[in-house]
């Protein structure tokens, strides 16, 4: 094996390439025919060169920060709004409490042209907050009876705010809400559902009073799939949310309420604000357990009309009954009074006017509803038969009888009381219902009697009647016009003038003797007084004669019984030892 030109011994296995001729051996070569240069071998390396890691690096890198960003990019969302009016894609940004926690990405129309689609970039860590329960809105400024918001997007324009949910199922279409809520849930207090059968004044933002504090509001309303009840759903924050329990009771206080009783008139209402847009309030009544529950949320509890009725005590157990007035019921209005003596028991559900066929006649049935429980029961409640009370009661002179309720709007309600003299009657039935016997109302039975009176009256010969007084009339004319009637009555007058002559003459001579028989009188009466005296002399001798007297009569007495005894004494005298 041969050293290679710079002396370098190849190893084993390698191939050494020639070593190309120098510039002079090239020149001195070429010039020589048949003799061959030498050619350069490539020979090919197995390591890479360092060049190379630099796009690798770079490469791998920028995978990282495609992952990263990709990683950390937060969740889009679609939110469909009726209209987008101020909202601009790039610029609009979403908000929570003033924070920026996206943008408005895309604004497009729906396939079906009935909303716009906004999409929107939150913020990575969103995904938790976005839930079926999370709410959109758009933050614009509204000016409403119940209160002004979003004053300061005049400025900065609108943006979407979001009402974060973490429970719930994952979500990321949205509905947004064309109002904004007026509690969002980071808010502390409970929501409740208040079920009343009409909405009356009452909106969203309307006030919640308790003991006359604001403590909530209204937060929406809807009508039941059915029709029959209206859902208002309220906001009591916190700390008050404590005090509405099951048993509370809420009745609306929109308006003022007016009333007019033998106290005088009375005029209620909770704020100008209620009076204005409505209001609700509510209270606990004080029940003899004293055990209260607290309200969960979302209980559902019942709205009354008025204060009154929600404290009204309810029962449970009702009975039904029909009753037929034959005269007329004006003024008898559904929801009336049924009252036992005074006591309101129940109330009027519905009145008709059915035409009978048999009698060509019509009649009005009028059905009551009637609350037995607020009757109590004296003595052993086992006693009563539930199924012939009714019956002994009607046997008893039980009767319904219209009565005024209100002299001034002619209001009427319906009298259960007892009617000694009234005929005797029994219970009918008529379908489910039991039938109570009515009596004429007071105002009926008096035009009755009035009627029954002029009938009389117009039985009588008034022409008769008419002509014998005007005979009667003209006699008596006669005679006080009569020659003899007036110097009767001049003589009268001559008598009683005579008479008052001697009354004058009388009062002049006699008076002053009867005053000096008076004095006379008198003095004689004080004298025999001095005479009759306890310590009189006259007494003193008076009082001694008749002791004496009286000791006579004991010696009289004594002797009539000896004689009586022994008569023969008249003759022999008494008898010595005797």
């Amino acid at each position: 094996m041969s050293e290679t030109e710079n002396g370098a011994t190849p190893g084993r296995g390698e191939r050494t390439a020639p070593a190309p001729p120098s510039p002079e051996q090239a020149e001195e070569w070429a010039d020589w025919p048949g003799v061959r240069l030498p050619e350069a071998v490539t020979v090919r390396r197995d390591r890479l060169s360092i060049v190379w890691l630099i796009p690798l690096v770079a490469l791998v890198i920028g995978a990282w920060l495609a992952y990263k960003t990709y990683a950390e990019q937060g969740p889009r969302v679609q939110i469909q709004f009726n209209s987008a009016a101020g909202l601009q894609a790039g610029k609009t940004k979403v908000k929570f409490k003033d924070v920026d926690v996206g943008e408005v990405t895309a604004i497009d129309v729906s396939p079906d042209l009935k909303s716009i689609l906004v999409t929107a970039q939150l913020k990575y860590g969103s995904s938790a907050y976005l839930t079926t329960d999370t709410r959109f809105w758009v933050e614009r400024p509204r000016v409403t009876a119940s209160r002004v918001s979003g004053l300061e997007t005049l400025l900065s324009g609108p943006y979407i705010a979001i009402d974060p949910v973490t429970e719930g199922k994952s979500a990321r279409r949205f509905l947004g809400l064309e109002e904004p809520p007026l509690f969002t849930t980071s808010e502390a207090g409970k929501r409740f559902l208040l079920r009343s059968s009409t909405l009356g004044s009452l909106n969203i933002g309307s006030p919640v009073y308790y003991r006359q504090i604001q403590v909530g509001q209204v937060a929406g309303h809807q009508l039941e799939t059915d029709g029959g009840a209206v859902n208002i759903e309220i906001f009591i924050s916190s700390p008050y949310d404590r005090l509405v329990y099951t048993n509370t009771r809420f009745w609306n206080a929109s308006g003022l309420d007016f009333s007019i009783s033998t106290a005088g008139v009375t005029v209620d209402t909770q704020s100008l604000l209620s009076v204005l847009i409505g209001g609700i309030s509510f209270d606990t009544p004080d029940t003899i357990d004293g055990e209260r529950k607290a309200a969960a949320v979302g209980e559902v509890l019942a709205l009354y009309p008025s204060r009154e009725q929600a404290h009204a005590k309810t029962y449970a157990h009702k009975d039904r009954y029909l009753l037929y007035f034959k005269g007329s019921v004006s003024g008898l209005a559904v929801g009336a009074a049924v009252r036992l003596r005074g006591i309101a028991i129940g109330r009027v559900l519905d009145i008709q006017l059915i035409f009978n066929v048999d009698d060509y006649d019509f009649q009005i049935p009028v059905l009551v509803e009637v609350e037995p429980e607020r009757i109590g029961v004296s003595g052993d409640p086992g006693r009563v038969e539930q199924a012939t009370v009714v019956e002994r009661l009607v046997a008893n002179g039980l009767r319904g009888q219209l009565k005024s309720d209100n002299l001034l709007t002619g209001a009427l309600y319906v009298d259960l009381d007892f009617h000694p003299s009234a005929p005797p009657e029994r219970p009918a039935r008529h379908g489910d219902y039991v039938v109570l016997p009515t009596v004429p109302a007071p105002l009926e039975a008096l035009t009755t009697r009035a009627t029954s009176v002029l009938e009389k009256l117009d039985r009588l010969p008034i022409e008769q009647l008419g002509r014998d007084l005007a005979q009667a009339a003209a006699g008596a004319n006669a005679l006080i016009n009569s020659r003899e009637l007036q110097g009767a009555v001049a003589e009268m007058q001559a008598a009683l003038a005579a008479v008052r002559k001697s009354a004058e003459r009388l009062d002049g001579e006699l008076a002053p003797q009867l005053s000096e028989a008076l004095r006379a009188t008198s003095t004689t009466m004080q004298y025999a007084g001095d005479i009759v005296a306890l310590n009189s002399p006259l007494y003193i001798k008076l009082e001694r004669m008749l002791a004496e007297v009286g000791a006579a009569a004991r010696s009289v007495r004594l002797m009539a019984d000896y004689l009586e005894r022994h008569p023969e004494a008249l003759l022999k005298g008494k008898a010595g030892g005797r």
